[in-house]
């Protein structure tokens, strides 16, 4: 009977026994995983600053843009020295033609063509419209547009009105787009370069329109040492058309 007891009791111990060691394993395939898990969580919250790193990596700021705009050519003796610079430059730009001027000089309107920038309208005469019958406007211009489309076989689509005088009702007649400017360093009343260049790149905004004359030797020296400094400072050149149509 003793011996039963003795053996029971061992039974029981080796239960307990038992019991214990899982209960023990256990607890510590619990505490396992509770201890992998935030290593895993942490892995995840570092990978939310790489992927924000890569996006903000990937993502270019777009340079602002600035058109430089020309009127009164082509000019015999100084446009082609200003399309060697913005060639030079890569930078294209917008010409405002006079049309007896582009009639006189046919090569200097093909090689603006050529050459990516953008032709304009400006009159045949250089007149104020606003002094002159409709009829006569209209001539103006359209005596203009045969001379550039005989040269490029494209017609003008934009117009720069001499004096920035227009008449709205001859858009109704003509297709022709007006383009002002925002930036007017009255270029043709002085030679002194350093005087308009500064005038312009202490004005100089994203989006801005540059009136210069591609007539006059300062002009074109102030117009390259213009490109040269906003492009250092980060802007992006670009005919008129583009600001306007963005």
């Amino acid at each position: 009977m003793e011996r039963i007891k003795r053996h029971k009791i061992k039974i029981l111990c080796g239960l307990l026994y038992t019991f214990c060691l899982f209960n023990l394993l256990g607890i510590s395939m619990y505490t396992g995983q509770n201890e992998n898990k935030p290593a895993k969580e942490s892995k995840e919250e570092e990978a939310v600053p790489d992927a924000v790193e890569y996006v903000s990596s990937s993502m270019v700021a777009e340079a602002p843009k600035i058109a430089i705009t020309f009127d009164d050519g082509p000019s015999a003796h100084c446009t082609g020295r200003l399309l060697d610079g913005l060639k030079e430059r890569n930078v294209k730009a917008t010409f405002f033609l006079i049309g007896k001027n582009a009639k006189e000089n046919p090569e200097l309107v093909k090689r603006l063509f050529e050459e990516g920038h953008l032709i304009g309208n400006h009159t045949y005469n250089h007149v104020d419209i606003a002094k002159v019958s409709d009829d006569e406007a209209k001539k103006e211009i359209l005596d203009t547009d045969e001379v550039i489309y005989s040269i490029t076989g494209k017609h003008v689509e934009y117009m720069r009105p001499p004096f920035g005088i227009w008449q709205r009702r001859l858009e109704l007649d003509l297709e022709v787009l007006p383009v002002m400017w925002s930036i007017d360093p009255l270029d043709w009343t002085t030679e002194n370069v350093d005087e308009i260049v500064n005038k312009v790149v202490t004005e100089a905004e994203e989006n801005d329109i540059i009136l210069l004359h591609d007539c006059y030797d300062s002009s074109v020296d102030a117009a390259l040492r213009i490109v040269d400094i906003l492009m250092e400072k980060g802007f992006e050149f670009v005919t008129v058309d583009e600001l306007i149509l963005d």
